[in-house]
């Protein structure tokens, strides 16, 4: 089964995300809140997905737990945002990310964001 960590500070946001996810019959490893605990999950049970959303409360934004992540596992990682500035979205882009989904999003989004990235990761 494919193992997706969800990171997502807005706890109903989360938990629909989380449904959405299961129902596409997917596992969801862990859902963390901050990028802080997000690294510390991707260390302890390596993923094979990462939904991230970009603005998270804590120290550390979702755009640099995917760089800090990114330095050091090769796990792909899929942006959820409801901001889609370009600013926002111009520093995303450099830290490689495997897709963006913007808030809200229907199913047939996700499943097919998350899809194409394990196509290309061959699952």
């Amino acid at each position: 089964m494919v193992n997706i960590l969800i990171v997502e500070d807005e706890s109903i946001v989360a938990l629909d995300i989380q449904d959405k996810v299961e129902r596409l019959g997917y596992g969801v490893l862990a859902v963390v809140s901050s990028g802080e605990k997000a690294i510390e999950e991707v260390k302890k049970s390596q993923p094979d997905l990462v939904l991230m959303d970009i603005v998270l409360k804590g120290e550390i934004d979702g755009i640099e737990t995917a760089e800090r992540i990114r330095e050091h596992f090769d796990i792909p990682i899929i942006y959820l945002t409801a901001h889609s500035d370009n600013q926002t979205l111009n520093r995303a882009k450099i830290t490689g990310p495997f897709g963006y989904l913007v808030k809200p999003f229907v199913d047939s989004e996700l499943r097919s964001a998350i899809e194409e990235v394990l196509n290309k990761q061959g699952h």
